[in-house]
């Protein structure tokens, strides 16, 4: 499956984002895959952010970012979405969309498919 993740830009602290990533290519319908949400800062490893089931019923979250972003996706679109609120200088990082057959992809060996990244930053 490749994944495509877009949304991401310059944004001041205390704003919004929404990033978006579509999958297509896929051999498994759009869900047979948990989908997840992760960052890397420069400097820094590759975190988890957010991931998502395929109903959409079970979406962890890091710590980091609970109560201010939200996963959600479209199974009808092929698309999973991270709503970001409250951003933070802390948040600046290039993102990824990951999926995996069968499970939330919580951690970085969980993810089977990678998609190119997408930049947020957040100024303060």
């Amino acid at each position: 499956v490749q994944l495509q993740a877009s949304g991401g830009g310059l944004v001041q602290a205390g704003g919004s984002l929404t990033l978006s990533c579509a999958a297509s290519g896929r051999t498994l319908p759009f869900t047979a895959y948990g989908m997840g949400w992760f960052r890397q800062a420069p400097g820094k490893e590759r975190e988890f952010v957010a991931g998502i089931d395929w109903s959409g019923s079970n979406t962890p979250y890091a710590d980091s970012v609970k109560g201010r972003f939200t996963i959600s996706r479209d199974n009808a679109k092929n698309t999973v979405a991270l709503q970001m609120n409250s951003l933070k200088p802390e948040d600046t990082a290039v993102y990824y969309c990951g999926a995996s057959r069968r499970t939330i992809p919580t951690t970085n060996y969980g993810v089977e498919y990678w998609g190119k990244g997408t930049q947020v930053t957040v100024s303060s």
